[in-house]
């Protein structure tokens, strides 16, 4: 199975690396929570892949043809540690320098990069891409990250080291949780929610995470992704 990075390789910098970082969020009570999440991670996880194997299969097929079918990039997990993500590929495979010349070529678009470290014109997204993200459906290899334990199915939303200095004070609340295939983020807006709100949210889950909570995002995923509102 190939791994296709979309973005290249990442540079890093010293807050990037992998040191475990204590949160003042770390509880005896939270820790029995961790215990049930987990177990609601791995069995939703397994039932959730049982489902969508067909799907899956097809685009891995679809994929493959034009190359990679599954992207690798390396995103920040709990305590700091760096993980690799993956997901469906969604861009073609030269991202990284189309993007480059690109935002070289258009000083708003790097503007809109360098707030949100998204594009809502994105030239490296391919046709079938955007399909695979109005659906969600690029998102589904990362149920494997949830089954390895670097991901949560509930969380912050996975950023990558660059993203970390953007965080500023707001970063102990990422580092005390699993970042999570969605979260308060996925169902708030997605895409239409400005970065700084997104940094906000993923502290707010942190610390009022719950298995209630928990539940509410997962439901409040389906219908968000059924409407396909906020995708790219």
């Amino acid at each position: 199975m190939t791994a296709l990075d979309e973005t290249e390789s990442l540079s890093y910098s010293p807050l990037a690396s992998p040191a475990v970082v204590k949160s003042s969020y770390d509880t005896a009570s939270s820790s029995r929570a961790f215990d049930v999440k987990r177990v609601l991670d791995i069995t939703l996880a397994l039932i959730a892949l049982l489902l969508c194997a067909p799907v899956m299969a097809i685009v891995y097929c679809l994929l493959s043809i034009s190359g990679g079918a599954l992207y690798a990039q390396r995103r920040v997990g709990k305590e700091g540690a760096l993980f690799i993500c993956y997901k469906f590929r969604s861009m073609v495979p030269n991202a990284a320098a189309i993007l480059s010349e690109y935002l070289d070529r258009n000083p708003a678009a790097r503007d809109e990069w360098q707030r949100n470290f998204k594009l809502a014109d994105d030239p490296r997204i391919t046709l079938f891409g955007r399909w695979l993200r109005r659906t969600s459906i690029d998102e589904l290899p990362q149920l494997f990250n949830v089954l390895r334990g670097d991901m949560s199915l509930v969380g912050p939303r996975p950023i990558v080291p660059e993203e970390i200095a953007r965080y500023d004070k707001k970063i102990s609340a990422y580092y005390s949780c699993r970042p999570g295939l969605t979260g308060l983020w996925q169902v708030s807006g997605r895409n239409l929610v400005s970065y700084e709100k997104r940094v906000a949210l993923d502290a707010i889950y942190a610390r009022k995470r719950s298995l209630g909570l928990d539940l509410y995002i997962l439901g409040r995923t389906v219908r968000v992704v059924l409407s396909g509102y906020g995708a790219c």
